[in-house]
């Protein structure tokens, strides 16, 4: 969950063509709990409605009450964010993201970039709200960023988050993973640090109009050799 993810800012350049790719083959196991398989494939700009979804869900709402912020009179939140999700520029764009399908249905999406050597840090007309996620994903120049990693409530706990860490580690450069996971978050954390993520540093959360225990936003890192210790 990043602050473009939420709010629309631009970070990074969009990853090279991606192949559709069977989680088998990045994954040891590739199935899910309940036996379907699980298949990764790059999103198209179809996916634009169910991006949004799955990046509220990676945002605990907080894409909503900032989409809220940009919609035009009679424009709903979530129509900004599929607006947002349809563009081909951008680092919240289907351009940049995975779907992960079960049985032929999307269950997830992991959405990645380069973060760029010299990333810019927060202005003095950035929002208050995602000045801190701004500042924090500048802290891991050079790393494969993971603005959005979200499975639909139905799919969770059948491997589908970790084959989408698998893929992402697969295409990481040396300098490896990054992502940004809020400290109320318990579930996603520990699931992070068995995938092998560790905090590097973190910033206060500036709420608005968020409702949200959250205190602090924690940048977490790994290599890109991390082996992955569990599903999700």
């Amino acid at each position: 969950m990043t602050a473009e993810s939420a709010h629309g800012y631009d970070a990074g350049p969009p990853l090279p063509p991606k192949l559709p790719i069977a989680v088998a083959e990045c994954y040891a196991e590739g199935m899910s709990a309940l036996g379907a398989e699980i298949t990764l494939r790059p999103a198209g700009v179809g996916d634009a409605a169910a991006l949004a979804d799955l990046v509220n869900i990676a945002g605990d709402g907080l894409p909503l009450v900032l989409w809220e912020d940009l919609a035009e009179p009679g424009q709903t939140a979530l129509e900004v964010g599929r607006a947002r999700a349809a563009r081909d520029h951008g680092a919240f764009s289907w351009c940049n993201a995975l779907m992960a399908e079960v049985g032929g249905v999307v269950a997830g999406t992991v959405i990645i970039y380069l973060v760029p050597v010299d990333p810019e840090m927060p202005g003095p007309d950035t929002p208050p709200v995602v000045a801190p996620l701004i500042e924090l994903e500048a802290l891991a120049p050079g790393t494969l960023y993971i603005n959005v990693l979200a499975v639909f409530e139905g799919f969770r706990r059948r491997g589908v988050a970790a084959s989408l860490i698998a893929e992402s580690a697969r295409r990481a450069p040396p300098s490896g993973l990054s992502l940004i996971v809020a400290d109320a978050n318990a579930g996603a954390r520990a699931f992070y640090a068995a995938q092998g993520f560790a905090e590097a540093d973190r910033r206060p959360v500036v709420h608005g109009g968020w409702q949200n225990p959250a205190q602090n936003w924690l940048l977490l890192r790994r290599g890109a050799l991390a082996f992955p210790a569990e599903s999700r």
